[in-house]
């Protein structure tokens, strides 16, 4: 299971493979077996979070520990619904050199093909219980992973800077890492968020279809 040394995995001077070959040839099969050994830790989390949570949500993307030239400096994965698989929506998950975070995100890489618009998954903003939310942290969308980030009961307002901006909203689980607390947070209020945003996005699309 996932524990602090699963961070501490990400603590390398280098990612890239031609670095390595420079700078630490020597150390390369160690990296790529912790690699291996801590990503099969993530999978499972994940396989096991899939199973608890069953329909409607469909299979957990689950990205890959390497993309052939470097190996990663997080680890990432996301939930969608099965009805909302083409949205940029996501609930995503990280695991770094310092925190496991989980929230509600906006897939910047699949938003020319996502079937909801930036404006329509930002509308949880106008719709958010704030009192149920005061211990979570929230951030824009371009702030730093590794960031400090302010509570919702330390935010005073959640405006938006400009048409590309959006808000995130989840839990960040600072090392050292309790399995308590990663199965507390991937079960509860993360994802009865990402519900109230789906909620809200997909009745105000058959309200326009009505009216269309």
């Amino acid at each position: 299971m996932l524990n602090s040394k699963s961070c501490e995995l990400f603590e390398i001077p280098f990612f890239q493979f031609a670095q390595m070959k420079k700078y630490c040839p020597e150390d390369i099969p160690l990296i790529k077996a912790n690699y291996k050994t801590e990503w099969q830790k993530w999978k499972a989390l994940h396989l096991e979070v899939a199973r608890q949570l069953g329909i409607p949500f469909a299979e957990p993307y689950i990205e890959k520990w390497c993309n052939g030239w470097q190996v990663r400096a997080h680890f990432f994965a996301y939930y969608k619904y099965e009805f909302n698989r083409n949205s940029a929506a996501i609930l995503s998950v990280i695991l770094n050199c310092r925190r496991l975070q989980v929230c509600l995100d906006w897939h910047c890489y699949r938003a020319d093909r996502s079937q909801i618009s930036l404006a329509q998954y930002n509308q949880w903003l106008e719709k958010l219980e704030r009192s149920q939310y005061q211990d979570f942290e929230v951030w824009h969308g371009a702030e730093s992973e590794y960031a400090d980030f302010k509570t919702l009961k330390e935010t005073d307002s959640l405006l938006l800077k400009n048409e590309d901006d959006f808000w995130c909203i989840g839990r960040n689980i600072e090392k050292p890492i309790s399995i308590r607390l990663i199965w507390r947070n991937l079960f509860t209020k993360p994802f009865a968020n990402y519900y109230r945003c789906m909620k809200r996005v997909i009745s105000r699309e058959n309200m326009e279809e009505t009216s269309g």
